[in-house]
């Protein structure tokens, strides 16, 4: 009998963050022939991904362009793909999220009739241009998508509204999850020297990035404002912030807090850096959606730059709160979190509502049942409530 031809395509750090456990198993079921297609959205930050999980793409297509557009990366995507599934003519393609690799690849996929497998289905704010463009990437590839992994069942329910059939949603826990039991270690030592000097111990440590489309402008120059008024106010606090790349963002950043005492500005880190200093730190503040998953997984109180989020299984767990960018709102629930032990110890309490390692297994299972390779009835993922 054939192998089933899958093929898994990304293009950013955070997709590869998140498909790479999937490829891991993909390339571990001898039913399947695992085929991997980058499009490089991002170039060097998804190299370090791939490296560190050992992923080799069979493509690459390089799209990446200095100050590139929305149009540019969706027609890029686009006409990239069409000679690869003319030469593979792959039986299903592997899209994750809400990137626009991610919109252009089940796009591509659908002009050349390919079955279409959406991994993290479902997430919604209901306001198109919150995040954007991402809030229509993720919906737009739900109408094109022949089969949705949604990591929760309030993400299932999204899909169910919008009237995707039941039997076409499996809920499967967020791959994250999965990845996050290879890259954090209690001993870790961080290859980047100014991590390892942090007194992890004795400082509340506070990881924080900010880099969001829509915060750019006054959004980032609030959260600035905020972030100098907690160190300010909290001899005990080090904020490590993590800034993108972006000049419209480093700038910003820079500005208001490069010579500041007891603040770190770094680079953006790679996966494992990334993971060990969110599991070393006190707190996370982000406007990043994957952080909302990752930091509950070790216990972490999130505070979200953010109005609106498409992950409310953690505001309603009580692990992530929404604070938005308004100063004071965004120094008044900091300084709770820094003061209040008690208050602290209830966001920090370890409730995981989006995994439990085992997503990558559920997809491939239900992959090899929608092409009846598989008769075995799939456990769905369910929150458990531990520590």
């Amino acid at each position: 009998m054939d192998k089933i031809k899958i093929m898994t395509i990304f293009g950013t750090r955070p997709e590869a963050i998140k498909m790479a456990p999937l490829v891991k198993e993909l390339e571990s079921r001898k039913e399947i022939e695992s085929i991997v297609c980058v499009t490089a959205q991002h170039r060097e930050m998804l190299d370090q991904v791939l490296e560190l999980f050992a992923i080799t793409p069979k493509f690459d297509l390089n799209i990446m362009k200095n100050k590139q557009t929305l149009t540019g990366i969706t027609s890029r995507v686009l006409e990239g793909l069409e000679e690869i599934f003319d030469n593979e003519k792959p039986d299903m393609i592997l899209v994750h999220g809400d990137t626009t690799t991610t919109f252009g690849g089940a796009l591509a996929a659908f002009y050349k009739q390919i079955k279409v497998g959406h991994v993290e289905a479902g997430l919604r704010t209901f306001d198109k241009y919150f995040p954007f463009p991402e809030e229509m990437n993720r919906k737009l590839t739900g109408s094109l998508a022949d089969i949705h992994f949604s990591p929760t069942q309030g993400s299932k329910n999204n899909l169910l509204r919008e009237a995707v059939a039941e039997k076409d949603i499996y809920i499967t826990g967020n791959t994250v999850i999965d990845a996050m039991h290879v890259t954090v270690d209690e001993k870790y030592i961080f290859e980047n020297e100014e991590l390892n000097k942090i007194d992890y111990k004795n400082k509340k440590v506070i990881m924080v990035t900010a880099h969001r489309r829509e915060n750019w402008g006054e959004g980032i120059e609030n959260i600035c404002t905020a972030l100098n008024k907690i160190v300010d106010e909290n001899k005990d606090v080090e904020l490590v912030y993590l800034v993108h790349l972006n000049p419209v963002v480093k700038d910003v950043v820079y500005k208001h807090l490069s010579d500041k005492e007891r603040v770190h500005l770094l680079t953006p880190l790679d996966t494992k850096e990334t993971h060990n200093l969110m599991n070393k730190c006190f707190m996370v503040m982000t406007d990043s959606g994957g952080l909302q998953e990752e930091a509950p997984h070790l216990g972490k109180p999130v505070l979200v730059l953010r109005n609106v989020t498409e992950r409310p299984e953690a505001v309603e767990a009580g692990t992530v709160k929404l604070c938005g960018t308004d100063v004071d709102v965004i120094v008044k629930e900091a300084n709770e979190l820094i003061r209040n032990e008690e208050a602290y110890k209830i966001m920090s309490k370890a409730i995981n509502p989006y995994g439990d390692g085992l997503a990558s297994k559920r997809i491939c299972d239900a992959i090899l049942g929608y092409f009846g390779r598989n008769n075995e009835e799939i456990e769905e993922f369910k929150v458990k409530y531990s520590k």
